[in-house]
């Protein structure tokens, strides 16, 4: 009887002792204090995993489809799946974009902003559904709580450079006139903010007249041919916030019988292969660059965000300034590598 009893104590020890080996659970006394284990990398996406939402503003410009093709030829390199919308410079259409790709449960939303105002209520919704919104070139007015990161130019300082080079051209003193890229975007505002924040300092340089140019070659020269209609030759210098407005003008002063580049002073924002172009004829005297190749960068960023990593606020583009005082054989050695 005791020899009985012992064996069945024995067996039910060991029955116990195989139930919890086998078990897929924890005990419950011991969950709490189990180490934590490092994420399992086979947890994390890779660019093949991702569905990626791209809203651009439209194909205003030599420099906007430079930057289209970057983020396509980027997501086609990279394996990433990408749903490209392109709004044709309309805000209500792109704020129509973002909702689709929320619906559609996209990773990750890229916005490139046709103006700053009228983001908050579509971005609250992509993060009320969790996805993370990257700001590409430009910048929105909304909360940053509400967009992960801006990826781009200080256009800022894009216009303090111009206006310094400005300055040098014309040692301080020209009557300037000004083409505005599109009303309420974050590149025009800064850039004629940051314009004139350096004019202060040369009393010699007036703005004597500045248009809108909607950032494209038809405005460009439309304006140019109204500023030069109610000036005539007492403008000796033309900023414009982009290269195809600059070209646009180019074609309007020469119509007028003036020489671009030397009766008027030019400077203008992108440093596109058309501004290169017109270095090298002598017609342009400088481009401050604003560099449209973000695709890659944009989808690195893209990809950190799906698995936490950290990302900073701004992620500001390394950009340089050329001019025509260089040389055509020296730009015409950039123009020959230069991808847009």
């Amino acid at each position: 009887m005791n020899f009985s009893r012992a064996v069945c104590s024995t067996m039910t020890v060991m029955m116990c002792l195989m139930v919890a080996g086998c078990s897929n659970q924890p005990l419950a006394t011991s969950a709490a204090h189990l180490p934590s284990r490092a994420p399992d990398a086979r947890s994390k996406k890779t660019y093949q995993d991702l569905i990626v939402g791209y809203v651009q503003l439209g194909a205003e410009s030599e420099w906007r489809t430079a930057n289209t093709d970057s983020v396509k030829e980027a997501a086609a390199q990279l394996g990433v799946e990408l749903r490209f919308s392109d709004a044709q410079q309309k805000q209500e259409n792109q704020i129509s974009a973002i909702r689709a790709l929320i619906a559609q449960q996209v990773d990750v939303i890229g916005v490139a902003p046709l103006i700053e105002t009228g983001w908050d209520d579509v971005f609250k919704e992509a993060q009320d559904a969790g996805i993370p919104i990257i700001l590409v070139d430009r910048r929105a007015d909304v909360s940053p709580s509400l967009y992960v990161t801006l990826m781009g130019s200080d256009f800022l300082e894009e216009g303090r450079n111009a206006a310094r080079i400005m300055s040098t051209l014309t040692d301080g003193h020209a009557n300037i006139v000004e083409l505005q890229g599109t009303r309420g975007s974050a590149p025009a505002n800064d850039r004629y903010a940051g314009f004139r924040e350096v004019l202060k300092d040369y009393p010699g340089m007036k703005i004597i007249d500045s248009e809108d140019g909607n950032f494209t070659v038809a405005k460009g020269k439309e304006v140019m041919r109204a500023f030069l209609k109610a000036h005539g030759k007492n403008i000796t210098a033309l900023f414009a916030h982009n290269d195809d407005m600059a070209l646009g003008a180019i074609k309007a002063i020469e119509e007028y019988g003036l020489r671009p580049g030397v009766d008027i002073q030019i400077v203008s924002v992108d440093a596109t292969r058309g501004a290169f172009e017109a270095m090298i004829a002598g017609k342009l005297n400088a481009t401050v660059e604003c560099n449209p190749l973000l695709g890659p960068d944009f989808l690195e960023l893209a990809l950190k965000v799906v698995n936490g990593e950290s990302i900073p606020k701004w992620i500001p583009s390394q950009e340089s300034q050329f001019f025509a005082s260089q040389g055509a054989d020296q730009l015409k050695q950039i123009l020959a590598t230069r991808k847009y």
